[in-house]
C-alpha cells in the first residue's frame, strides 16, 4: 500500500472517530449511507475490474501502445475520446482503467481525452437531453463538448 493511500484512508479514519465522539446517532448514520452506497457501486466496480482484467489479459501492451500510445498521434486520442464518450461508468471507477492504461503505453494525452470525455459526454444518456433540451441544443452540447474534451486532453499532454 502506498503512502497516498495511508494518508487518505488514516484521514477518513481520524474524521469519523471525531465524528462519533461527536454525535454518535450521525456518525452510525452516515457509516449506513457509506455502506449502502459500497453495495450499490459494488457491482460496477467488479465490472471494471473485470474490464481491466480482460483489457491487460487480451490486448498486449505493445497493441495498446499502437493504438494510443505517444506514435498513434491525433488518431488514437480521437478513438479513446469516442470510447470514453461512449461508456457510462462513474468517473471515480473510470481511474483505475486509466491507470491500467497508462502503465500499458498509453499516452498521457489519451487517457486524458478517456476521461474527459467520460465525464463530459452523455451518449448514453442523450435520448434523455433531446427530451429534455431538444435534439439541436442536445447534439450541439455533446459536441462542443467533445472538441473541448479533446482540446483539454491535448493540453494536458503538452503539460506533461
Amino acid at each position: 500500500m502506498n503512502t497516498t493511500a495511508i494518508a487518505i484512508n488514516g484521514i477518513a479514519i481520524v474524521s469519523f472517530l471525531i465524528a462519533f465522539f461527536n454525535d454518535k446517532e450521525k456518525a452510525k448514520k452516515s457509516l449506513k449511507i457509506a455502506g449502502k452506497s459500497f453495495v450499490r457501486m459494488f457491482p460496477m466496480v467488479l465490472t471494471i475490474i473485470l474490464i481491466i482484467g480482460l483489457l491487460l489479459g487480451f490486448v498486449p501492451p505493445h497493441q495498446i501502445s499502437k493504438f494510443i500510445g505517444e506514435q498513434s498521434g491525433i488518431g488514437g486520442v480521437l478513438l479513446i475520446g469516442a470510447l470514453g464518450a461512449l461508456m457510462h461508468i462513474p468517473a471515480l471507477l473510470s481511474f483505475p482503467l486509466a491507470a491500467s492504461l497508462l502503465e500499458s503505453g498509453a499516452s498521457v494525452t489519451a487517457v486524458a481525452a478517456f476521461i474527459t470525455t467520460l465525464t463530459m459526454i452523455g451518449m448514453v444518456t442523450l435520448p434523455l437531453e433531446i427530451k429534455e433540451l431538444g435534439k439541436k441544443m442536445a447534439l450541439l452540447r455533446n459536441g462542443i463538448s467533445f472538441v473541448i474534451a479533446i482540446i483539454i486532453a491535448l493540453i494536458m499532454g503538452a503539460i506533461l
